[in-house]
């Protein structure tokens, strides 16, 4: 059984559609990228599976039902979420702002902790600094152990490269390659950088205009022409 399966999925702004039935599947432990252009509805799509657009068709977590569901309950379903816009306490340590992760995990605030800045030993580092001193690099990560902090099965990724230095990607890329070899973590990740998302997921969603318009593994996904040109570069 799927981790993670959509069916059908149509999100909507007010009366403006956002997403037009889009299907997909997460297997547990896979990690899986959702790449496109910029407003091809990457965003949104993460969006709806926390709960915070409206949606018609179905999201399933481990076979049960969750379409609808509010963002607290996808949580506490085991849903971590780092989005792209960071979304930081600005004037709140790094500490500070990890520990608003784990409201919903407050029993396993040490463990998780600890793994964080095992993961990101800056973080550990610089514990004391208001998150609004930080580079992009440093807040993108404590955006990810914020996530990190709920005892997460399932991440959810949104951009983590947009902004940051080749450098900084390489550091990302290597701590969510350890997400699913050491913790387990099933992973999904929005990138218009189509090469950071080849470098790390199983199989990848191709997304334009709000529909998926291609879906298979890298290499699959290469043969195809159009594709290589417009997201692989060729």
């Amino acid at each position: 059984m799927s981790l993670i399966k959509i069916d059908d999925l149509c999100a909507f702004y007010g009366k403006a559609q956002a997403l037009s039935n889009v299907s997909l599947h997460v297997e547990p432990g896979e990690t899986i990228a959702i790449v496109g252009a910029n407003g091809a509805g990457k965003s949104t799509l993460l969006d709806c599976i926390m709960g915070l657009v409206k949606t018609t068709g179905q999201i399933t977590l481990d076979g049960e039902d969750i379409t609808g569901r509010k963002p607290g309950y996808m949580v506490r379903a085991g849903i971590g979420y780092a989005p792209e816009r960071f979304n930081l306490f600005p004037h709140m340590t790094v500490r500070d702002n990890l520990l608003v992760g784990a409201y919903t995990a407050r029993d396993d605030i040490d463990k998780n902790m600890e793994a964080v800045h095992r993961l990101f030993p800056r973080l550990a580092e610089r514990e004391a600094q208001e998150t609004s001193t930080q580079s992009g690099g440093e807040r993108q990560m404590v955006s990810l152990g914020r996530a990190l902090m709920s005892s997460p099965k399932i991440l959810l990724v949104d951009e983590p490269t947009i902004g940051l230095a080749p450098k900084v990607c390489a550091e990302i890329a290597e701590v969510l390659k350890r997400l699913s070899a050491e913790l387990g973590l099933t992973v999904i990740i929005t990138e218009q950088n189509a090469n950071f998302a080849l470098s790390l997921a199983s199989r990848l969603y191709v997304l334009e205009g709000g529909h998926v318009t291609a879906t298979g593994t890298a290499e699959e996904l290469a043969k195809d022409d159009q594709l290589a040109k417009s997201y692989f570069g060729a």
